[in-house]
């Protein structure tokens, strides 16, 4: 495990955000963004992540693109990185949300790794409060919209009804001390992403619950931390079936955490 500070030649602790931007051969930061069919939004993004990474670069940023029919990909290839260190992953079909953010995650190469809608439904200037988290000595960050800090706007009646049932049955299955397992803003320490992500197997957009529920598993340290956020009014998530799809597959994860090896 990375610890938050380490002695330099002076003697004087380092930071755990200062010690990441002291690292050029390592980026500092990997965000890492699932991309399908984002053509009309995925520009504005990466521009605001750039502005965001100026003065603390390096930055890597990891844009996969899960087989858009779009030109996503044109996007992310006709894009000024300035100075991000700016990938793209293509897949060859559309695999879903869970396979696409582990393969960005399996190649990232920074000291945090940071997942993100590619609407930035979280500003990425949220992203700071996670780094803060991690250096209290959190190795797991996440960011909730149901926790003292936070500020949900957009959001229509029947998709919080549809949250707070979710929830509500989620807690009953797995995570039962976590408010909020589906906001796509989540930080993860180095050695904690890297051992999470290579035991994930779920492909959809439970894949945030099966993430969450190995870092427990595994020992790994979370906080909630309120975050501003605008929900997205074309938001691809369908209600009603994919809640049921995805209770569904809540068990099927809850019954493969209890025959893994205890750690």
């Amino acid at each position: 495990m990375v610890g938050l500070c380490r002695r330099v030649s002076l003697g004087r602790p380092v930071s755990f955000r200062n010690r990441l931007m002291s690292e050029p051969a390592r980026p500092s930061l990997s965000i890492v963004i699932a991309a399908y069919n984002e053509r009309g939004r995925l520009g504005r993004s990466l521009e605001q992540i750039r502005d965001y990474a100026a003065g603390r670069e390096p930055v890597e940023v990891i844009v996969v693109d899960d087989g858009s029919a779009d030109g996503t990909s044109e996007v992310v290839k006709g894009f000024d990185p300035g100075g991000l260190r700016l990938r793209l992953l293509r897949n060859p079909t559309n695999m879903g949300k869970g396979y696409s953010v582990r393969r960005g995650m399996r190649q990232a190469a920074g000291e945090a790794l940071l997942m993100t809608d590619a609407d930035l439904s979280a500003p990425i200037a949220e992203a700071d409060k996670l780094l803060a988290a991690l250096e209290e000595g959190f190795d797991v960050a996440i960011g909730s919209r149901h926790v003292p800090g936070s500020a949900v706007s957009g959001r229509s009646l029947r998709r919080r009804l549809m949250a707070w049932a979710f929830r509500l049955v989620r807690r009953c299955v797995l995570l039962g001390d976590l408010r909020d397992t589906q906001c796509g803003f989540k930080l993860f320490r180095r050695p904690a992403g890297q051992e999470i992500f290579a035991r994930q197997t779920e492909r959809g957009f439970i894949f945030d619950c099966e993430i969450l529920a190995l870092a427990g598993k595994l020992g790994y340290r979370i906080k909630e931390v309120g975050v501003v956020w605008r929900e997205d009014p074309d938001s691809r998530l369908r209600p009603v079936r994919d809640s049921i799809r995805m209770l569904i597959r809540l068990f099927r994860i809850r019954r493969r955490l209890k025959r893994m090896s205890p750690v």
